[in-house]
């Protein structure tokens, strides 16, 4: 009987932790569009609007960009152990990259590109674009320039 019970609270387990990661992709999923909702509405008040509806604008895409960054820092924080990377070895030493910075394709080569970035709610990157670990940080790189487009400094724990 309790061998019975315990196959069933595990099965509904399994159902159930699914179903709650999937809310939660859909929020940020929600969020990250109305990022892109609010930065065309700001796009557009800037082709056709005054100064007042830009700046009311502006306001409301940098809430909304706020919104979304605090969403997945809470993930990020409830779900450690999904940000919990394995050993990093690489044949060159720790160094901090900002944006914009030129880096070498040693750097993004195919054995550092994160190819399950879904897993840590990122973006889908754009056209040419790869997520590269670099030690505890994940940089996206447009992979035709060298470029790093994004840093995620301290994102695996």
């Amino acid at each position: 009987m309790k061998k019975r019970f315990l196959i069933t609270v595990a099965a509904l387990a399994a159902t159930f932790s699914p179903m709650a990661a999937q809310a939660q992709t859909r929020e940020l999923q929600r969020d990250r569009q109305d990022v892109r909702e609010e930065k065309r509405e700001l796009n557009q008040a800037k082709r056709y609007g005054d100064k007042g509806d830009v700046r009311e604008e502006r306001s409301e895409y940098r809430e909304a960009k706020r919104e979304h960054r605090e969403d997945w820092r809470d993930y990020r924080q409830k779900n450690r152990n999904a940000f919990r990377g394995v050993r990093f070895n690489a044949p060159f030493r720790y160094r901090t990259f900002n944006d914009g910075v030129s880096i070498g394709s040693s750097y993004y080569a195919p054995r550092y590109r994160v190819s399950n970035y879904q897993n840590y709610r990122l973006p889908q990157p754009g056209r040419y674009q790869t997520y590269v670990r670099h030690y505890n940080d994940v940089l996206l790189v447009n992979i035709r320039t060298g470029r790093v487009v994004r840093a995620y400094r301290g994102f695996y724990w």
